[in-house]
Formats: structure tokens, sequence, C-alpha cells
């Protein structure tokens, strides 16, 4: 079974075909910019050109999956830190469908990924709580229970430092603060990790986002007291655990 999946990014709109018997991407990944601004419309027109050049190299029948960085509620996205504020209350399900000519389905991009990691990757059989975070332009989470997801939690936007964690903690917040991985991770990520842990006692944390393609640059500097781990899916999570949502939908 194969689905078309989309991520859409702070920075880059990326999408491919995933083979969801194996969990993994088929043939090329295609990447085009995020347009500036990032409003709902051209977002939409962009995502239909990433579907048409999945399509036109590996042919995929059927809906797409499409990962949103934002609180998305059956279709309807309701959040935009990192996007267009236009995109608030926007009919993304409708706008993405009309655009690209397929039924589509849209979800929240760290619960995305998350779907892929407990399916396919780091969190595959586990059982108890799992939170999956991803460190990028901001911090992306989602939280399962086994295998049942708890979505739209946006645990990045919890206040700590007198502002929400990611602006400290995220990938981008370590270059904007001018800080290296070991200093990053003993001051930002160990205190925001403690802190969730706190509130959540969770079983096992994996760390997704582009930063798990590095591991040995964070993982020998976290303390936690849960078990955690880096992504095994990489970059690839978002893509994987959209295409997931859909075909499990019906799209």
């Amino acid at each position: 079974m194969q689905r078309i999946g989309v991520d859409f990014g702070a920075t880059g709109i990326k999408g491919a075909v995933a083979d969801l018997e194996k969990g993994a991407v088929v043939g090329t990944r295609h990447r085009i910019s995020t347009p500036r601004p990032s409003t709902p419309e051209r977002v939409a027109e962009t995502i239909a050109a990433v579907v048409e050049a999945v399509d036109g190299e590996t042919p995929c029948r059927g809906g797409i999956g499409c990962a949103v960085p934002a609180v998305v509620i059956d279709g309807v996205v309701t959040t935009a830190a990192n996007i267009d504020p236009e995109w608030i209350g926007a009919e993304g399900r409708v706008l993405v469908s009309a655009a690209t000519g397929r039924d589509a389905l849209l979800l929240n991009d760290a619960d995305a990924a998350g779907l892929a990691e407990m399916r396919y990757g780091a969190g595959r059989g586990r059982s108890g709580t799992t939170v999956v975070l991803t460190l990028g332009t901001g911090i992306g989470s989602a939280v399962f229970t086994g295998d049942r997801l708890v979505p739209n939690t946006e645990l990045g936007h919890l206040e700590m430092w007198g502002t929400s964690a990611e602006d400290h903690a995220s990938a981008r917040g370590r270059e904007d603060l001018g800080l290296d991985w070991e200093e990053w991770v003993l001051t930002r990520v160990n205190p925001y990790l403690a802190y969730l842990e706190a509130l959540l006692w969770p079983d096992l944390i994996i760390i997704s986002g582009g930063i798990s393609q590095r591991p040995e640059r964070f993982l020998p500097h976290l303390v936690s007291r849960a078990e955690t781990v880096s992504a095994l899916l990489m970059n690839n999570a978002g893509i994987i655990g959209a295409a997931l949502a859909a075909a499990e939908a019906g799209r």
C-alpha cells in the first residue's frame, strides 16, 4: 500500500511516495522552498507542485496526507506560530484538495512524525507514555499512550525563560543564541525535558527533526529520567506519517 505524503515546514515543503508496509520513502523526495509569505493559497499551490513532481516520477493513486506546522482540527488550521497568520481559521483540507485534485488529510506535523516513529521507528512496540519532539524551526510534540495519539499537544509553547520554550530549546533557538551543541543541550534542552517530565512522566522520549540525522552531536549530553533516543526515520518521518494517516482515514 502506497500514498503520497507531504511535509509542510517553515522553510521547505517536501513530498514523496511512502510504502506503508515497509515504512519507507519510495523514489525521490521532492522539495520546494516554502513561499514567502506562506499564505494558505500560495502554500496550497506549492504543495500541488510537489505532488505533481512526485506523481510524475513515481505514480501513486489515492489521496494525500499533509503534515502542517500548526494545530489542525477537522481540516481547519487554528494556529500559526511559524507560518503566515492568514492560516488561522483557514480550511486547509479544502484548499489542498482543490489545488491538488486529490482528497487530502491534514494533521499536525509533529503528530505525523510521531505516528511514523511509533509504527515503524524508535517507538515501535513500545507501551507506556511516549513523547516525540521535533527540534527544528520550533518545537513540535506528539504524545502517545501505547500507540494511541493525543493530538495537537503543542508542548513547544510551554513558557520557559519568559517566553515560549521553543525560542530557546529549538534548533533555531540554538543558532539564534549562538550556542554550541553541548551548551545548548545542557542549558536549554535538558531543562526543557525536565519540565516535560514533571508534567507527563513519559517512559520514552524520541528526538526527531533535522537534528536526528546527527545524533552524536546531542545525545551524549542529554540527561533525563526517561529513556531518550534519536528518531530512526529522520527527515522522512513527517512524510511517512502523513501518508499513513491519510491511508488509515480512507483517503
